[in-house]
């Protein structure tokens, strides 16, 4: 398996309050990655410091054999790392259309174009010209990760994407990341929600408290019903 993304003991604070301590991660190519963990337990300040929005003071990350330190979020974007963040960023008076161009990039080359955005999300096609903000939080969920794959991203981090969808929504969502993954698509996933993790993911790093307590494939994970209720309250 090529390793694209490593994240080597990684300690981030916010102000004076230690939050993350020596977190390792490895991410190969073409596979889902899930970062679990109780909410607070540090999983979006993870995905932040990959991107270099709350950067580490010490540690590396390093991506498609480049160390990231020293770089900005947008320069990280335009290496190929696209963020979905939690709070999903839509701007609301921008159409459908408008939304998804603005997450373009001119000389990036890759499959993802406003035709196949439109093929994997159709709801999207119908209301192009629709305001990004009369969306419901599901089309939402769906315009803001089509935005990020208008980039053409060589690794996709999904932070809480099933956070506050109908059951309904967190289905289809399950669907898109999973055509995502046949596809070919490298992904890191931030999540509560243990069973749409296990639905998607080929492998499981637990987060609690900062610290990376556990690591597994996604099959011995499911049969670790000790670990799921200690640290996820399964």
């Amino acid at each position: 398996m090529e390793k694209i993304l490593s994240v080597d003991r990684i300690n981030t604070y916010y102000g004076k309050s230690h939050i993350l301590f020596d977190v390792s991660l490895d991410i190969y190519k073409n596979e889902v990655l899930c970062l679990l963990g109780r909410n607070g337990a540090g999983k979006t300040t993870t995905f932040k410091s990959i991107v270099m929005l709350n950067k580490p003071v010490s540690g590396k990350v390093i991506f498609n054999g480049k160390d990231l330190n020293g770089l900005k979020p947008y320069q990280i974007f335009r290496l190929g790392i696209g963020l979905v963040p939690e709070d999903r960023r839509i701007f609301g008076p921008l159409t459908v259309r408008e939304n998804l161009m603005l997450g373009a990039r001119v000389g990036r080359k890759g499959v993802w174009n406003l035709d196949m955005v439109y093929k994997y999300f159709p709801i999207l096609k119908e209301y192009e010209s629709k305001p990004g903000g009369m969306l419901s939080g599901g089309e939402q969920q769906m315009l803001t990760i089509a935005r990020t794959l208008m980039g053409n991203p060589d690794v996709l981090l999904l932070d809480e994407p099933s956070e506050g969808l109908s059951p309904v929504m967190v289905n289809t969502l399950k669907e898109i990341v999973l055509g995502l993954k046949a596809a070919g698509a490298t992904i890191i996933l931030s999540e509560q929600h243990v069973k749409f993790a296990m639905a998607v993911s080929d492998r499981v790093s637990i987060i609690d408290k900062g610290h990376i307590v556990y690591e597994s494939s996604i099959e011995k994970f499911k049969e670790d019903l000790e670990i799921q209720k200690k640290y996820l309250a399964v």
